[in-house]
This record gives structure tokens, sequence and C-alpha cells, in this order.
């Protein structure tokens, strides 16, 4: 069974670049038709997608974040990481990474990053 898990800094300053890490256990990130994605939820919102990887590195990102979001990913340790530059406090939020096919199969458990000074 696949399981993801979040890491990184949970507390950025303004107009700082975040960064979150998922490392996958139990599967490839390079198995072929699945895509990693990372999903967002700020207080009091609903769930955000912010962008995926594919199984061969091709990247997608939602048009609202795609000028400060970058996804890559490191084959060798199985993880693949965002980053978001110049973050104001509305990017705080619970930051989620997912694996997709044809849905969000699996998720990982959500990491809070806050965004303040």
């Amino acid at each position: 069974q696949v399981q993801l898990q979040e890491s990184g800094p949970g507390l950025v300053e303004p107009s700082q670049a975040l960064s979150r890490t998922c490392t996958v256990s139990g599967g490839s990130i390079t198995a072929n038709y699945y895509a990693w994605s990372w999903i967002r939820q700020p207080p009091g919102k609903g769930l955000e997608w912010m962008g995926v990887i594919g199984y061969d590195g091709s990247t997608y990102y939602n048009p609202s974040l795609k000028r400060r979001s970058s996804i890559s990913r490191d084959t060798s340790k199985n993880q693949f990481s965002l980053q978001l530059s110049s973050v104001t406090p509305e990017d705080t939020a619970v930051y989620y990474c997912a694996r997709e096919r044809s849905d969000f199969d699996s998720w990982g458990q959500g990491t809070q990053v806050t965004v303040s000074s």
C-alpha cells in the first residue's frame, strides 16, 4: 500500500519561498500512469489543487499559481517537491500531497504551513 509523507518548514516569512517535500513509500513515483499532486486547504476554505508531476516528469499547474509554483522530483529518493515563491499570509494552509490516477486515491496526512513574520 502506497504511503505519502509531507515534510518541510511549518512557518515561512512573507515574501520568502515555501518548500514542501513528499516522500513516497510502497510505490514508485515513476510507475506508469500515476501522477503526483500538491493540494492545499486554507483555513475555512475548500481544497485547492496546486499542480501535478506525472510519472514521466511532466508538470501542470493551477493557472492561478503557475507564476509562483515549481514542482520537481528526485527519483533516487522517490520524492517530489513543491516550491511556492513570494508567499503571503493568504498562502497559509494545510498542504497535502496525493497520488492520482482516475482519482486521488492516496493522500499524505497534511501539514500546516503558516506564513507570518
